[in-house]
């Protein structure tokens, strides 16, 4: 839908919008000067009806960008497509995102007119154009469309995917792949926004199915599905590259590249599609192609500003030859590679060949000569202003169209505010007729910028947007497709080698999956081997009893003998452990319960207010911890909130929409931060927010004099300060508030133990919110929920843009362009190196390179005055680059900074290389991060592997998720007690968790003289059939092993139910060894249920052995058929049956109307 198209009509009768159509129509250049803030309102009224494709082609990415998000609201995001340009530079051999692959493919697919619009709009940047594509021939002839019951051999249609680019996987999770298991075939088509299941039978396709790719299940038919190439580079050409590439080896210094090359080299030789294959894209197809050939000779083309392309297209050359010269001096690129850019004559050739618009800028304050267009005001958040400049507005009968994130809050905002002018304003979703005079409109979206107009019949429009609301201009992210993978608890799952826990034999190490044969019954197991090189044979339905080890150090695990004591007495001192955390928890939930505080008051109308002036949309779980932090101050016990997120997610807003509402009810608030530089952060944010409201601010450091600093507490004492922010010195004894209602503790985990003991005081008294930004564990979440007041922050701005990542050999000219390309945006840079004693020497080779820059250093050794003076220049931009080490990984928010150059990145923990590419892209500017490593020293097998994860890292990923496992497992230090730690390193993080689990869900059961809940992982099944997920139904080992856990951790019947149906949707009917597993995994829960903790066999007899605590009930209930502490059932024909309806009788469950 278009949420502007209403506009469009005042713009229908303009004689300048109908000679450009005439002209291009008639396939003549035409030429227009504009004010910028006009472009996307005009360009969509001339578009509105136009009869074929469109190519738009601006400067840069930004420029392109904001025109294609202009463009969706007045003609709706389905006929937009922005062709975007790959995070790398040309001449790297780096990969292409998946999602920017499927990107260029849609809008090339758009460009050419295939996807089904016969008039779709394209806009590019320069650069995005520039790149070498795959010809048009070839992505017509590799076009596909299928339906439902249509004939097509499955056989041949694997060759087909195989021929166009897709690559064969086990489980599809990203555009571009396909996975067969016997007549069932995954498909993500690459233009397609999510991936379909076809089922075949014989040479026919029997259904098509959308699934989800995070939880494999289906969502709905479907009845067609455009298929086209899944990349630019096609593999099957790879085999001549390799041909060519035969005789040539990188420089002799080079190892990790020549490595590299040596594996691409195999892959190309076998036509196989790998990460880089788009480097070797030049090599293929003979000629050079640029995307803008698939336009048709009688589409349209729109340019914007040609100096801007000009200087784009020359700024494009110069840096493609410095890069070629740097790559062909070090070694590093074939002498004979060809240009990787289409050149000058043949885009201008192409160019030449289709009608084009020129737009041209004029000065926003100059008007337009044929149009009438002018400036908008500009009110920097002022709300006050707003309102009277709208209602002056409509008094003069403009009409005026608000389109912010801020729509509904500015409405409300105007109801408050100009009670008599109510009647006026409207909330709507869309526009579809013009806007009335005097009327005033708020709609939800994000439009770049607003313009003021009058139409040629006389009729007004003031359109305003959140730049001149609020001064800012922030995009939002292009629709680009979230990276969708697995859900976390599939990622990081067991490989051979690693680290595991059995929870009754302790740490082993995995050596995979099984078939043996016992006792007649052939089973799948899991082998872990244990100290002395016993072996454990762990059936698949006892899966979930194996973890991986996660311990909180680095540092690898002592494996336990077999059998030995040792594992006994560490779980047994783990299990007390938990449960005394567990009781804890129970009585400091019990004690704030009945404790007494400040009842804060409901909002007021400033409250709105403030609200309504933040220019950004909140994430749902900001919107969520902002709801439970205010339900919390407006209880009467005293509040003690934990609000975790990750740095950049919004965390400091929502402390301060709670230090505004204290401060509503005349009560003061004190935040405290770990560091000199974060308070006087701190300070500035919270000043620039509550400037339009009589609010005092003050912040209390070392850095301010003797002085200032008696005057601050002399106002502090007598209520002249309403909010004051500072380090530990807010808790010496001469810091007097006059009526404290609110205290503010940022990264509590990093204040010393006689201050932590401070705050403890001080929730007794007073409401205490603390802010981390180290991920706690979900688990850890979930057993706490209720106990202690945790609120999570997991999802990260919408209109934040994922840092584009470089890892590669390090070498000056790269080091030198990456700096000057931040430093000519106006930029910062940090550079960090992790050795004190080597610092000094790179800031000096660096300086070198960029002469022009002002460089600073920053390291733990350094005085701690000194260090402050260093990064609070840095902060307020008076040091270009910062040369320091990881001291820079956490606690800074400089978002002028969007450049980190990490050398010798081989030398870093995934964990410390995550919080280190977390320092970047937090404000609208693309971020930068290169992680580089010496060309001379040869990678280890573990450094390539975490480079690698921390380039695959742009949300969900294994390497995301192992990096967060290390932190988190810090994060249940910080709240559980370093105590803990000892009983985690000697047990393993998740049982540990699930041992605190099991303890709380214990003891509330028992203070609430429930029975404890059943626990179906220490049920123990030995039956006679066979379970398991046969080869030829679940081909992959890796895969069965993620299943088998999964199904072992289930803890409900209809869990089974679910998964069951999730089997038949991914791989089939279900064969008899799965249908028994699943009747076993029933049967387990139905067991837990019942108290029975053991069932086996004993010749034509079924043995059931009551838990402890259960038998003595299970003996009254039934008397005599208990002998020797079991039950016994005769083993039927019917046995699974019977077993089930007996474990149903005792677990006071009734009959199951059927079974898996």
């Amino acid at each position: 839908m278009a949420l502007l198209s209403g506009l469009l009509l005042l713009l229908e009768d303009e004689p300048a919008l109908q000679e450009a159509r005439r002209a291009l129509a008639a396939g003549r250049p035409a030429g227009i000067p504009l004010p910028r803030a006009a472009w996307p309102f005009w360009i969509a009224a001339l578009l509105q009806e136009a009869p074929r494709p469109t190519l738009i082609v601006a400067g840069t990415a930004e420029r392109a960008q904001r025109m294609a998000q202009d463009l969706a609201l007045y003609l709706g995001p389905e006929r937009i497509h922005l062709l975007p340009e790959p995070p790398v530079l040309p001449y790297e051999r780096a990969p292409w995102p998946p999602e920017i692959r499927a990107e260029r493919l849609t809008a090339l697919a758009a460009l050419a007119g295939l996807n089904g619009d016969p008039a779709p709009v394209s806009v590019a940047s320069t650069r995005a154009l520039r790149l070498r594509t795959l010809p048009p021939r070839l992505f017509h002839r590799l076009r596909r469309i299928i339906r439902t019951g249509q004939e097509l051999p499955l056989e041949g249609f694997v060759r087909y995917l195989l021929e166009a680019g897709y690559e064969p996987v086990t489980m599809v999770t990203h555009p571009g792949q396909f996975a067969r298991r016997g007549g069932i075939l995954d498909l993500f088509p690459s233009t397609a926004p999510e991936p379909v299941r076809i089922e075949w039978e014989a040479d026919r396709i029997l259904s098509m199915r959308a699934f989800d790719p995070s939880t494999q299940r289906t969502l709905r038919p479907v009845e067609q599905v455009r298929i086209f190439p899944a990349r630019e580079a096609l593999p099957g050409y790879g085999p001549a590259a390799a041909a060519r590439l035969a005789t040539w080896e990188p420089a002799a210094e080079a190892a990790a590249e020549r490595e590299a090359l040596e594996r691409e080299r195999q892959a190309l030789a076998q036509g196989a599609p790998f990460p880089t294959l788009e480097f070797y894209l030049p090599y293929f197809y003979g000629d050079a192609t640029t995307p803008l050939a698939y336009l048709p000779e009688d589409g349209w083309v729109i340019l914007l500003d040609e100096t801007e392309i000009r200087e784009a297209w020359e700024e494009i050359e110069e840096e493609a030859r410095a890069l070629r010269a740097r790559g062909e001096s070090a070694g590093f690129l074939p002498p004979d590679y060809p240009d990787p850019l289409v050149d000058r004559v043949q885009w201008e050739s192409a160019l030449r060949r289709r009608p084009a618009l020129r737009i041209t800028a004029l000065p926003e304050e100059g008007g337009s000569p044929t149009l009438s267009f002018e400036a908008p005001p500009r009110f920097g958040g002022q709300i006050q202003r707003m309102i009277e400049d709208f209602a002056r507005r409509l008094q003069l009968r403009e009409a005026v169209v608000i389109v912010s994130r801020q729509a509904g809050r500015l409405a409300a905002v105007w109801a408050d505010h100009a009670p008599g002018l109510r009647e006026a304003a409207q909330t709507v979703s869309s526009l579809e007729t013009p806007p009335l005079p005097q009327r005033i409109y708020f709609l939800s979206g994000a439009l770049s910028s607003g313009f003021l107009f009058r139409s040629k019949d006389g009729r007004r429009l003031a359109l305003l947007t959140d730049a001149e609301l609020f001064g800012v201009l922030r995009p939002l992210p292009w629709r680009r497709r979230a990276r969708r993978g697995p859900p976390p608890e599939w990622i990081r799952e067991l490989r051979e080698g690693d680290y595991v826990v059995h929870e009754d034999f302790g740490i082993g190490i995995f050596e995979g999956l099984v078939r043996l044969n016992l006792d007649g019954v052939e089973r799948e197991y899991l082998v872990v081997r244990y100290a002395g090189n016993d072996r454990l044979y762990v059936p698949v339905d006892q899966a979930d009893r194996v973890s991986r080890y996660v311990g909180p150090t680095d540092q690898p695990p002592e494996i336990h003998p077999l059998g030995g004591g040792e594992w006994a007495q560490a779980r047994a001192r783990a299990r007390q452990a938990a449960a005394e955390v567990a009781r804890e928890l129970l009585e400091l939930y019990a004690r704030r319960e009945v404790a007494r505080g400040h009842a804060f008051s409901p909002d007021t109308p400033w409250q709105r207010e403030l609200e309504a002036s933040f220019p950004f949309i909140e994430t749902e779980d900001q919107l969520r911890a902002i709801e439970e932090v205010k339900a919390d101050m407006e209880r009467p016990r005293p509040m003690d909130r934990l609000l975790c997120g990750d740095a950049g997610f919004g965390k400091t807003e929502v402390a301060l929409r709670a230090a505004f509402k204290a401060v509503m009810d005349g009560k003061q608030v004190a935040l405290l931060a770990p560091t000199t530089i974060l308070a006087h952060q701190h300070y500035e944010t919270f000043r620039a927010r509550l400037a339009p409201f009589p609010v005092v601010v003050e912040v209390l450091t070392r850095l301010r004099s003797p002085r200032e600093q008696a005057e601050i507490l002399r106002q502090l004492r007598e209520g002249e300060i309403d909010i004051l922010i500072g380090t530990h010195r807010l808790l010496q004894p001469d810091v007097v508030f006059k009526d404290l209602g609110l205290v503010i503790i940022d990264e509590e985990q990093r204040f010393g133990v006689r201050h932590k003991e401070h705050f403890k005081r001080l929730r007794a008294e007073v409401d205490v919110l603390t802010l981390t930004a180290t991920p706690i564990p979900r688990t850890l979440y979930l057993a706490l929920s209720g106990l202690r007041d945790i609120s999570l922050i997991q999802t990260p701005p919408e209109e934040r843009l994922p840092v584009q990542v470089y890892v590669g050999p390090y070498d000056d000219r790269l080091v030198r362009s990456a700096i000057m390309r931040e430093l000519d945006r106006g930029g910062q840079v940090f550079v960090v190196y992790n050795r004190v004693h080597g610092l000094e020497v790179w800031k000096e080779r660096l300086q070198a390179l960029v002469p022009g820059a002002r460089f600073g250093m920053a390291h733990g050794q350094m005085p701690p005055r000194q260090l402050e003076k260093t990064m609070m220049a840095f902060t307020r931009g008076e040091i270009d680059v910062l040369v320091a080490t990881d001291i820079i990984s956490s606690g800074l928010d400089i978002p002028n900074a969007n450049t980190m150059i990490v050398i010798r990145a081989d030398l870093f923990g995934l964990a410390q290389l995550y919080q280190l590419r977390g320092r970047v892209g937090r404000s609208v500017l693309q971020g930068y991060a290169y992680f580089l490593y010496d060309p001379k020293v040869p990678l280890t097998a573990e450094a390539r592997e975490r480079l690698m994860a921390i380039y695959e890292i742009p949300g969900l990923g294994g390497g995301f998720q192992l990096a967060m496992r290390d932190l988190e497992v810090r994060g249940a230090g910080e709240i559980l007690g370093t105590r803990q730690h000892g009983h985690i390193a000697a047990v393993g993080f998740d049982l540990y968790m699930k041992m605190l689990n099991r303890a709380i869900a214990e003891l509330r059961a028992e203070q609430e003289g429930e029975p404890p809940p059943p626990a179906p992982e220490g049920v123990t099944l030995n039956l006679p059939w066979p379970i398991g997920l046969p080869e030829d139904y679940v081909p992959d080992p890796a895969l069965r092993l993620q299943l088998y856990r999964r199904m072992a951790a289930i803890q409900t019947l209809e869990g089974v139910a679910e998964m069951a149906r999730e089997l038949e949707d991914r791989f089939g009917p279900l064969p008899e060894e799965a249908r028994n597993l699943l009747q076993q995994l029933r049967l387990k829960i139905l067991a837990a249920r019942a108290g029975i903790e053991r069932i086996h066999v004993e010749g034509r007899t079924l043995v059931l052995r009551p838990a402890p605590a259960g038998a003595d009930g299970i003996a009254r209930e039934l008397g005599g058929w208990i002998a020797d502490g079991a039950l016994r059932i005769p083993r039927r024909p019917t046995w699974p049956q019977d077993l089930e309806r007996a474990l149903r009788r005792w677990a006071g469950l009734p009959e199951a109307a059927g079974s898996c």
